[in-house]
């Protein structure tokens, strides 16, 4: 990078970010003078103008949307090879993140199958939010998730499906449809659904964050929800799960960067995948 270091493009990401040389000084804890000659040195350096500027605004010129977008990636590998460097020579451990209750009980026999192999790490159990699992594998804090496809954005990731499994309407026990043995999206119209957090466009309903406060809201009858059985089941008291005969299936996935080639990463993914081959009874629908 000699035309650009790395201390410069997280000061012009900065910018670019907030669109205001003040409150990027602040965020990056250093004057504003400072940093506006920061950013001219490397557009002079560079040849090319980043930013527009005038006394009301900063705006972003074609060079500096091309940078922006590629810079993050960049630093994104960066803060990614390094924090895997310092692992390199010790006890590396392999981290699986998952949503809570969202191994569809898949979790006990994936590390029982993975203690088996002879270069088994410790494997430390991370748990995330609804939707920043992924976040997790491309920042580099997790080396593997379990996710949930469609719902789940898997570009740049690779993976393997361990479960494919029917969506299913969450339903209050005395609804309309309760008693039908399945349903499809048409029938659902005019129903509530829940907002889920950082999924734009999931609903009207009230904020939902987990299964555990969906279940209550759905007995009393304030909404319904579409959502992978496993996610579901067993139901609680005052629920009635019916299932969408017209939903895409839902998969569940062990998924890793398509950048991280390590054999050790490979060894815990195919010890997922020998155990998802496996028939369960208590996973039948």
């Amino acid at each position: 990078m000699n035309d650009l270091e790395t201390r410069e493009l997280r000061y012009f990401i900065a910018v670019a970010e907030d669109l205001h040389f003040g409150r990027a000084a602040t965020r990056l804890a250093i004057a504003q003078p400072a940093l506006s000659k920061a950013i001219k040195r490397l557009e002079t350096r560079l040849g090319v103008a980043l930013f527009i500027r005038s006394s009301r605004s900063v705006a972003l010129t074609h060079a500096g949307e091309v940078l922006l977008e590629h810079g993050r990636s960049a630093l994104n590998a960066l803060s990614v090879a390094v924090e895997r460097a310092k692992r390199v020579g010790t006890d590396e451990h392999l981290r699986l993140v998952l949503k809570p209750g969202g191994d569809a009980n898949l979790l006990s026999a994936i590390l029982a199958a993975y203690s088996r192999h002879p270069d088994a790490r410790r494997v430390d159990i991370l748990f995330s939010g609804a939707t920043d699992r992924i976040d997790y594998l491309h920042d580099g804090r997790a080396d593997v998730a379990l996710l949930y496809v469609p719902f789940d954005d898997t570009t740049g990731l690779a993976y393997k499906t361990l479960l494919v499994e029917d969506r299913v309407a969450v339903l209050p026990a005395d609804h309309r449809l309760a008693g039908r043995a399945c349903v499809r999206w048409a029938d659902l119209d005019g129903e509530t659904f829940p907002r889920w957090p950082g999924i734009a466009g999931s609903g009207t309903g009230p904020d939902v964050t987990d299964v555990a406060q969906l279940f209550p809201l759905v007995a009393i009858g304030r909404l319904i929800a579409v959502l992978p059985r496993s996610l579901v089941s067993p139901m609680a008291p005052g629920v009635v799960l019916v299932p969408v005969e017209d939903a895409e299936a839902s998969r569940i996935v062990i998924a890793r960067s398509d950048r991280d080639q390590r054999s050790t990463v490979a060894t815990f993914i195919a010890a997922a995948a020998s155990v998802a081959q496996r028939p369960d009874p208590s996973r039948a629908s």
